[in-house]
Formats: C-alpha cells, structure tokens, sequence
C-alpha cells in the first residue's frame, strides 16, 4: 500500500532490512544477516525495538570499559567483540521496528544516542588511559574527535535518509519537520514533543553540514510539483545517480570507526585514531560534499529538462 508523503509523491512499504544497493559490505554481508537472526526471537518474545538498543548500549559502555584496558592485546579483542555486538544490535532495533511497524521520533532518537553513548564510552576509556602516559590534553583531543565524529555521522545518515526518501519514496526516511505548527506540538503528549523536538534539532544539524540537502530537496519538490507524472523516471533517475555516491559516504559509517578503534588500540596507538578522526574522516566529508554538492545541480538541471 502507498502512502501520500509531501510534494505530492506516494510512499512504498517499509522492507524489514536496510537498502542492499546503498549498504557497506561488511553491514550487507556480516552484520544484517546476523541481525535478520536475532529480529524474529525479539518479535516472539514482544521484547521491543528500544530495548534492543538498550541492550546495544550496554554492549557498546562495556567495550569502552576494555579499551580502558587497551595496553594489552586481548583485552582490545574483547572491546572489538563487544562493539561488533551492538552492531549486530543496532541492525537488529531497525529491522524489528520495521517488521512490527513501530518506528517513530523517539526511536530514532533513543537509537542516536545509544550510537553516540557507545562511541562516548570508547573514547573515554581510551583517552582516561592514554592521559596517564601523555598528559591530560589529551581529554581535549578526544573531545575535538568525538564531535568531528557526530558531525560526520549526522551527515552520512543524511544522505541514506534522502536516498530512501526521494529514491524509493518510504515516509520514514523523510526529514523532521522543521517549522510544525505551534499546536501541533501543544497537543502532543510530553515525552513525544520531546522527541519531535530534538529529532528536529538532529535535523538542523544534519542539514546544516549537508553540502546542501536543504536547497536541492526544495528545488525537488517544486519540480515535481509541476511536473507530477515524471515522478516514476525521477525516483528511477534518483537511484542510478545516488547509489554510487552514498555507497562512497560510507567510509564514514562506524563500521569503519569500529575497525580503526581496534587497529590503533592493539597497536598501542589509540591517539593516532583520534587525530585520524579529526583530519582524515573530516578531510574525507569536505571531499565527498563538494562532490554532492556538484551531483544535487547536475541532477536538478536534468529533472527540469524532463
């Protein structure tokens, strides 16, 4: 069944699992297969999406713990095993939400921070040790890193949510209303404004290191507004043009991240991941912008010439 979503296009059914031609190898071929096993056990047990990402959190504050112990090897093993968990976890919350049909703002909300908590728990542990050996500084530089990294994620995410949205046409993906109507809000029980408030604030951020998703979604939906029956040929267009470039976003996916931890920690380097986080991914989402910021006027020239 479809459902009317703005600027006039139809919304498809929600898949179980995430889109396989934008996914990373290690998601499509690893960790959502592991996931697809554990989401089926959740739905007969009625254990819901949140606790799942709970229960990846804990995973991810423990594997922080071991990093604290990063000077010896095995223990660096028992952090990678216990962060490639709450992968399998974080896979599994979507892929239940979406086969029970429970997905909302404060799912996705409580998804987020249970990422950034994870992450937060890791490099905490990493700089407590490292700033016995080169001074307490270092507290500053995992700070720079931890925000250069939330910077990073908000806008990969970004990018598979505008895929999902404008390639396939799923209303989860569509982005938080920015401006809703004061009422609307008033009416809304406590704990669901809260959400809606802060899944917009997430929004803001995310637009606003975009490389310019707000501009090109507003052009978009004025094309298709006048233009109603090229919606098919552009959803179509959409994905032969995007499905590259969001595959090439995912170096910075915390996939990625995880591996890294783990390569610099077992090699008694974690500083150096901290550093590569600063220079290297942000050098790496400076590029990939540009390069999506040329892909949005390139498609939008073609889309009116329709």
């Amino acid at each position: 069944m479809q459902q009317d979503i703005p600027g006039g296009m139809a919304a498809q059914a929600e898949p179980v699992r995430r889109t396989s031609e934008i996914e990373e190898p290690t998601n499509l071929y690893i960790v959502h297969p592991l996931s697809a096993r554990i989401v089926p056990i959740c739905a007969r047990l009625g254990i819901t999406p949140n606790v799942v990402s709970l229960a990846g959190m804990a995973c991810g504050v423990a594997a922080g713990v071991a990093y604290h112990w990063y000077p010896h090897p095995w223990v660096c093993l028992l952090g990678f095993a216990l962060m490639f968990a709450w992968h399998v976890l974080d896979g599994a919350d979507g892929q239940l939400a979406r086969m029970t049909n429970s997905f909302s703002e404060l799912g996705k909300i409580i998804d987020g921070i249970c990422d950034y908590v994870t992450f937060g728990a890791v490099y905490l542990g990493l700089a407590f040790t490292l700033s016995r050996y080169v001074g307490t500084w270092v507290w500053g530089l995992a700070a720079v890193a931890a925000l250069c990294h939330a910077l990073q994620s908000a806008t990969y995410e970004l990018q598979r949510q505008q895929y999902n949205f404008w390639g396939w046409g799923r209303k989860s993906a569509a982005l938080a209303d920015l401006h809703p109507p004061k009422d609307a809000l008033k009416d809304q029980p406590l704990l669901k404004r809260a959400a809606n408030l802060l899944h917009g604030l997430y929004t803001r951020v995310q637009i606003a290191v975009s490389g310019g998703a707000a501009g090109f979604n507003q052009e978009l939906e004025a094309i298709l507004a006048v233009k109603p029956g090229c919606e098919t040929a552009l959803r179509q267009d959409y994905r032969e043009v995007f499905a590259p470039s969001v595959r090439r976003w995912a170096i910075l996916s915390a996939n990625y991240r995880t591996i890294g931890i783990f390569l610099f920690a077992v090699a008694g380097m974690p500083m150096f991941y901290f550093l590569f986080e600063i220079f290297g991914f942000s050098a790496i989402m400076l590029w990939l912008q540009a390069g999506q910021r040329r892909r949005y006027q390139l498609f939008l020239d073609h889309a009116a010439r329709l």
